[in-house]
């Protein structure tokens, strides 16, 4: 005789077979959606990935160059005007400025602002090189480098400096002169952090050189670093256009209509001036026109 009980054991199993089932199914579910799901935002994320470095080559702080330094400098002339210029686009090479009047020195000055040598001469001979270019008498073209990445305490103050340079020269191009000697009053030392970049903003400010929102702007985002690199490793290997020098063995180099003038600490100022006269031959000395009137240099006071 069966038992009356085994029927609804029966159903109650089959039940319960049934609900282990459906939850089966359902953990199998949610695992497909959590793996689609997951699939769709890794999709997404390698997209945007994509996308973003699209952006930032399209944006890297060496698109291009720095407006006015087509030759990887800037050269300034009478009233310390710089001449303006197109900026080098990725894969350019440099465009050497056009040559001077005969009447017209050629000064070419290739700096670190971390080169003690480059400090001292400036500081030394600024004012009387300032005098020249102001009157007319020459132009200065300088090159602002970053040899001395290295030895600045991991701040890379070389780099950072020159790019600010740079930076001066896009948006206020004709207060470079002036930017650039504040560079060297009280100059860090060679393995010192050198200045911060609001160090380098505030004597920019202290130079009274305009544009600074946008000058902080640049300077903030690094915008020429890469082209500070380039520049660099194109003074180091050379060429040096119209010039008896191959090519930038140490900062400074300096330059004369193409001759180079060998600076030392224990030069005087008097020293670069006879190098400038005695590079523009007999002509310059019948003719000494237009020549600097020495003026008074303002003291300038380093920002902190």
């Amino acid at each position: 005789m069966s038992d009356p009980a085994a029927p609804s054991e029966a159903r109650a199993a089959a039940r319960e077979r049934a609900r282990q089932l459906r939850d089966q199914h359902r953990k199998q579910d949610r695992r497909r959606r959590l793996i689609v799901t997951g699939s769709i935002v890794l999709g997404t994320l390698l997209v945007l990935a994509v996308v973003a470095g699209v952006l930032v080559n399209v944006s890297r702080p060496n698109a291009r160059g720095p407006l006015n330094m087509a030759s990887d400098g800037i050269k300034i002339g009478a009233g310390l005007k710089a001449e303006r210029t197109v900026a080098l686009q990725p894969g350019d090479k440099p465009i050497a400025a056009k040559k001077n009047p005969s009447t017209v020195l050629d000064v070419k000055i290739y700096v670190d602002y971390l080169c003690d040598q480059c400090g001292s001469f400036m500081q030394k001979d600024g004012a009387e090189l300032r005098d020249f270019v102001d009157s007319g008498a020459a132009t200065v073209e300088f090159h602002p480098i970053a040899v001395l990445t290295g030895k600045s305490a991991g701040t890379q103050y070389s780099s950072r400096a020159a790019n600010a340079a740079a930076c001066v020269a896009e948006f206020a191009p004709d207060d470079f002169f002036d930017f650039n000697s504040a560079m060297f009053v009280s100059q860090p030392k060679v393995n010192d952090p050198g200045l911060t970049d609001a160090q380098i903003l505030a004597r920019a400010a202290n130079a009274q050189v305009s544009h600074l929102s946008d000058i902080r702007a640049c300077v903030k985002d690094g915008r020429f670093r890469n082209w500070v690199q380039g520049a660099t490793a194109r003074a180091l290997a050379g060429p040096i256009p119209n010039s008896s020098v191959t090519s930038v063995t140490q900062p400074p180099l300096i330059l004369v209509n193409g001759k180079q003038f060998t600076y030392a600490s224990n030069l005087s100022a008097e020293d670069f001036t006879a190098f400038m006269q005695q590079a523009t031959g007999d002509e310059f000395s019948k003719n000494p026109t237009p020549t600097p009137t020495p003026t008074a240099s303002p003291s300038a006071t380093p920002a902190s």
